[in-house]
């Protein structure tokens, strides 16, 4: 009888998050599943480690299944390092990480909290997928996300990916969930806009809010953007490594 796979899952939104609940049941129909996932929500954390506090990380109870689930005070990132080192003491077979409330194509996946944990797994060596739907709402819709959910990983699981690369798997928000396929892509090349909204408390102490715009300043058909704005499932290949190996030989030439 063939070894079920040990399937480490997370997320940022934390551990209550309907949307990390969905990709629990999607795990345990493929593998042995071990949960670790913050306390409380850590959107926007990025690739940030807790230095200057403790950590804690309790074992909590659940009625879904056979998984076992600890909650962590610390970030995504946190999360991947305390299973590997404290948790289960060894590597899974593949760590996934979500399903994110909101988007994480382009740029955004510099800022996420859910695919740093994806990436923070392949730092470690481990085969790793962050998925994210294009809907910011507690209560979206996922059932139909999770057929392709269950594909994808099992593809990663039978072929594994490079040494460092993980998958950004983003979903659009489709009524039905009808989407037209599976794009692989590239990001596209975008930025935040940021405003900030300056207003007084009542101590007369300015503070601010932050605001933004998402602008796309790719006209590509290969991205990430382009397939979510045409209905398809996006899937980037990223890696962790952000040397700019085109402008080497360039900057070789600089008189440094």
């Amino acid at each position: 009888m063939k070894k079920r796979p040990l399937i480490l899952v997370t997320n940022d939104d934390g551990i209550t998050a309907p949307g990390v609940r969905a990709l629990i049941s999607v795990m345990n129909e493929i593998g042995d599943v071990v949960v670790v996932a913050p306390d409380s929500p850590q959107s926007g954390m990025g690739h940030a480690i807790t230095l200057d506090s403790t950590i804690y990380c309790d074992a909590v109870s659940n009625d879904e299944g056979d998984q076992f689930e600890y909650r962590c005070s610390g970030t995504p990132a946190d999360c991947v390092k305390m299973a590997i080192s404290e948790i289960l003491n060894k590597k899974p077979d593949l760590c996934v990480s979500g399903i994110n409330h909101g988007s994480n194509s382009s740029i955004n996946v510099i800022y996420s909290g859910t695919m740093s944990a994806a990436l923070e797994a392949g730092i470690e060596g481990i085969p790793a997928i962050g998925f994210s739907l294009l809907d910011y709402s507690w209560n979206a819709n996922f059932e139909g996300l999770k057929k392709h959910i269950k594909k994808i990983a099992l593809q990663v699981l039978e072929n594994g990916l490079p040494d460092g690369v993980v998958l950004n798997v983003n979903f659009p928000k489709l009524l039905n969930s009808d989407f037209k396929g599976i794009k692989i892509c590239r990001q596209a090349r975008a930025n935040w806009v940021e405003e900030f909204d300056k207003r007084i408390n009542p101590q007369g102490k300015e503070y601010y809010w932050m605001t933004g715009k998402f602008i796309n300043l790719d006209n590509g058909e290969d991205t990430d953007v382009w397939a979510l704005e045409n209905d398809y499932i996006s899937v980037v290949p990223v890696h962790f490594d952000l040397t700019a190996h085109h402008f080497i030989q360039k900057l070789n030439s600089w008189d440094l």
